[in-house]
């Protein structure tokens, strides 16, 4: 069901998919994506014809998007981002989705970084994407919403409503209510949510730069509808 809920709550989003497709062009192959999930980005940039390497720490979501591959040049590998040990080089590292805000601080950031540097290849480019500044908010009785994901699969209805952005020390915590209707209308609901680093541009910049990283620039992705916006942060070795 991990994979479902990662489908429905984040294989819609497409507001960075031109940046990540410019970029492989660009840098050229092979590309590593880290936190690929179900392949929302590492499955467009196989399709496009880029040799694609899809590192994330969840087995479900590594055989789903292994499934989704269809004999594309696409190879999956399960691991711990702060752990990389791929024993090659990459002209190409995208870590989108905000997962650099995922890795428990900047002990987990600087460990990824370390990690990430060995594996760029000369001139290569390290792009992070990161959410800047998140608006909490609670969701209240009576009060309006943002609109739910829902699907439906083999006549099971997926709902995921978002509830709350909450304020938490030097982070964020995004929560959400997930709900399961089955074929026979027995409702099944719990609560998930997910803490995010607190992390600017800035400060990112300044920790790469300390295990030696360049800035290589920016680019900027706009808010959508559903989504806010992020920043791309550019780093080489």
């Amino acid at each position: 069901m991990t994979a479902i809920w990662h489908d429905l709550e984040c294989g819609g989003y497409g507001a960075d998919i031109a940046l990540w497709r410019a970029l492989a062009a660009e840098c050229g192959d092979p590309v590593l994506e880290v936190g690929a999930g179900a392949g929302r980005v590492a499955l467009t940039l196989a399709r496009a014809g880029h040799r694609v390497t899809a590192l994330d720490n969840d087995p479900e979501l590594l055989s789903e998007l292994a499934r989704r591959t269809g004999g594309m040049q696409l190879l999956t590998v399960l691991g711990d981002a702060r752990e990389l040990d791929l024993r090659r080089r990459f002209a190409l590292c995208l870590v989108p989705m905000q997962t650099i805000q995922l890795l428990g601080g900047r002990e987990g950031r600087s460990a990824f970084l370390r990690r990430a540097r060995v594996h760029l290849a000369r001139q290569g480019v390290l792009a992070i994407a990161l959410a800047d500044e998140l608006e909490p908010f609670e969701t209240l009785d009576g009060a309006s919403s943002p609109a739910p994901d829902i699907c439906e699969r083999d006549g099971v209805v997926y709902c995921s409503q978002p509830t709350a952005v909450r304020a938490d020390r030097d982070g964020f915590v995004l929560e959400r209510r997930r709900e399961v209707v089955d074929a026979e209308g027995e409702l099944c609901a719990s609560n998930h949510s997910v803490r995010l680093d607190r992390l600017t541009p800035a400060q990112l910049e300044r920790e790469a730069a300390a295990l030696g990283l360049r800035p290589a620039g920016r680019q900027l992705i706009a808010p959508t509808r559903e989504h806010a916006g992020s920043a791309v942060v550019m780093l080489r070795g």
